[in-house]
């Protein structure tokens, strides 16, 4: 029965009673096959996460006329796929008050633990591709989890619940790492939670610090959407660690950025730092396409511009949303209050991201707006992006990710030690 088929589908059962009871009628009346009842049931969690209604609003038993069987359930299942996929590859609108508090949340101590580390300490960026222009990053999974809850982030899916892990006895594994003294690392501690939104906590960044002191010829880089930066105002951190914040305009943070410091405190954040000769960088990323895009990023960008010196800045990044489809299907199952999934979407090495003429223009939009100083004095580059975007969007490009890893690092140790030499 096809009302066996919809209870398989795990799915189905997050949705509200009366939705699970149409699904059910309409099952009952079309001979939907299992894949159809698999696309209605994620149309209907999209349609009640972005607040625009049900598929119902889609059906139109008259145009089915005297089909019957599997060619009435062809026309009613186009029915509702053409309604959803006109509302998806439009342009979302936000309006009205965020969706929740803003402001940075904290979270629950009892839910902070420390843990043995499995594995090793470090890694590579999991997204590298061919396809892709990727820098070839190093990771540094010191906490696994994040306190934010980013509704197009998939760091909230595949880690442990609401338990933050910080890996036991940090500094003991970080003393053993093994790295070749002749060559430049980049690594990264923003890739499975927030690099400083703990603080502290149980001698995180203490070890972090220590780290990067005996290593002077890594780049470490503290990725955060956060504002806490109390213990580098009293304790100044060695010059070959950078702070990045994400950016974005106020109407993405307020929508889909739960949790998080708001852009003012983000930057002001930044500033104390900068004030305080620390090299700082910043991340476009990701850029949101809606109503009003433009008028926000590019004013985002001139705030920017005002507000810091380019020599200040070590890099500006550009970035925005790209999905496998198992991420899909567990930000799917969270059932977030959030319209980040209405999007065109197209394959994009491997993964869904906006189609490639759509990223031309917010990359391009973006990155035009920065004084041709900033062009000229910050590392700019995209993260996962398409190697086809480079030439269009900088007028620039490399043959290979070593060769863009290879620039950065280079292009990046001369900045810090600019900045250092400059206090």
């Amino acid at each position: 029965m096809a009302s066996n088929k919809l209870l398989q589908i795990t799915l189905f059962h997050s949705l509200p009673g009366d939705q699970q009871q149409w699904l059910l009628t309409m099952s009952e009346t079309y001979a939907f096959s299992f894949q159809q009842l698999r696309m209605l049931t994620e149309y209907s969690a999209d349609l009640i996460c972005w607040k625009a209604g049900s598929l119902a609003q889609f059906y139109l038993p008259e145009a089915v006329g005297q089909a019957k069987g599997k060619q009435a359930a062809g026309k009613v299942f186009q029915q509702f796929r053409q309604g959803y996929e006109t509302l998806k590859n439009g342009q979302k609108r936000y309006s009205g008050a965020s969706r929740f508090s803003a402001g940075e949340q904290k979270f629950p101590e009892a839910q902070m633990v420390e843990v043995q580390l499995k594995g090793n300490i470090m890694g590579k960026c999991p997204v590298a591709s061919e396809k892709t222009r990727c820098c070839n990053l190093n990771t540094l999974d010191a906490v696994q989890q994040c306190g934010f809850d980013c509704s197009y982030c998939s760091i909230q899916s595949f880690y442990h619940g609401n338990q933050v892990r910080f890996i036991q006895n940090l500094m003991s594994h970080l003393e053993t790492m093994e790295l070749d003294t002749d060559k430049l690392y980049h690594i990264g501690t923003g890739q499975s939670s927030d690099s400083l939104m703990w603080g502290n906590r149980f001698g995180l960044l203490d070890a972090l610090c220590r780290f990067a002191a005996e290593h002077p010829n890594v780049i470490l880089e503290m990725k955060s959407k956060s504002g806490r930066i109390d213990y580098f105002l009293e304790n100044r951190p060695p010059a070959n660690m950078v702070f990045t914040w994400s950016l974005n305009t106020p109407t993405v943070i307020q929508h889909e950025e739960k949790g998080t410091a708001s852009l003012d405190k983000r930057l002001e954040s930044a500033r104390k730092l900068a004030d305080k000769g620390i090299p700082v960088g910043f991340h476009f990323h990701p850029i949101v396409w809606y109503e009003g895009w433009r008028k926000d990023y590019l004013a985002l960008v001139s705030r920017l511009a005002d507000s810091f010196q380019p020599q200040e800045v070590v890099m500006v990044s550009l970035g925005t949303l790209t999905f496998i489809k198992p991420v899909l299907k567990r930000l799917r199952a969270r059932m977030p209050d959030s319209s980040i999934l209405q999007m065109p979407m197209e394959d994009c090495a491997g993964k869904l991201s906006y189609p490639l003429e759509l990223k031309k223009e917010l990359f391009s939009s973006v990155y035009q707006a920065f004084p041709d100083s900033w062009k000229d004095a910050v590392f700019f580059y995209m993260c996962m992006e398409h190697i086809d975007l480079w030439q269009p969007v900088f007028g620039r490009s490399y043959d290979s990710n070593e060769q863009f890893e290879a620039d950065m690092l280079n292009t990046y140790h001369e900045k810090i030690s600019r900045i250092s030499h400059s206090c």
